[in-house]
């Protein structure tokens, strides 16, 4: 599992061996089955999970009970509640898999740690988070601002690999459209 891991590493951080070494030993490698948690609302988010294979999403769940899809996560993605992780605070988000995983954790000291020991890790790892704040912020934008349809279409294409992945009503809850509204506009997409 390690090793899908640090080729991914290498290509991405351009990490040497003892680099490799010091974040192989602090690597926890999990096998996670489909619909286990790897974090439930209200625990505290201890660890930054690398997804080595498999489907992975963050969501919150309403006062009316309805569920609210914040991320999917798949192979080559990371996935945390970083709140929690950043604060220690109670998660309100749920993190199950969609699919038999396999992933990699590595717990907050360890991922501090290596932050302050390698600076390309350091670099490496601004970058993704800076390239989540895009995401996040085109994604509040296109919420606001596009159609159910131009919404769809914006998913399929940005995301062609997750979305035959992922059932039709959690793609709703993502895109912030009923069930219905989805079959409508996919159908209608179809049909062009």
């Amino acid at each position: 599992m390690f090793k899908a891991f640090e080729n991914y590493l290498r290509e991405r951080a351009d990490l040497n061996a003892d680099e490799i070494e010091a974040i192989r030993v602090v690597c926890i490698e999990r096998n996670i089955r489909k619909r286990q948690y790897l974090l439930q609302e209200g625990d505290v988010c201890h660890y930054s999970c690398f997804i080595v294979k498999g489907c992975l999403r963050m969501y919150g769940v309403g006062d009316n009970g309805v569920e609210h899809i914040l991320r999917f996560a798949v192979e080559n993605w990371w996935m945390s509640d970083r709140e929690s992780f950043n604060n220690g605070t109670p998660s309100k988000c749920n993190i199950d898999a969609l699919e038999n995983c396999e992933v990699i954790l590595i717990n907050k000291p360890d991922f501090i740690n290596l932050l302050t020991t390698i600076p390309k890790f350091k670099k490496f790892v601004d970058s993704l988070l800076a390239k989540s704040y895009d995401a996040i912020q085109n994604r509040v934008m296109s919420n606001i601002s596009y159609t159910a349809e131009e919404k769809y279409q914006n998913f399929i294409t940005r995301f062609p690999d997750i979305f035959h992945r992922i059932p039709l009503h959690m793609i709703a809850s993502y895109l912030g459209v009923s069930r219905e509204t989805l079959s409508r506009v996919r159908s209608h997409y179809v049909q062009k």
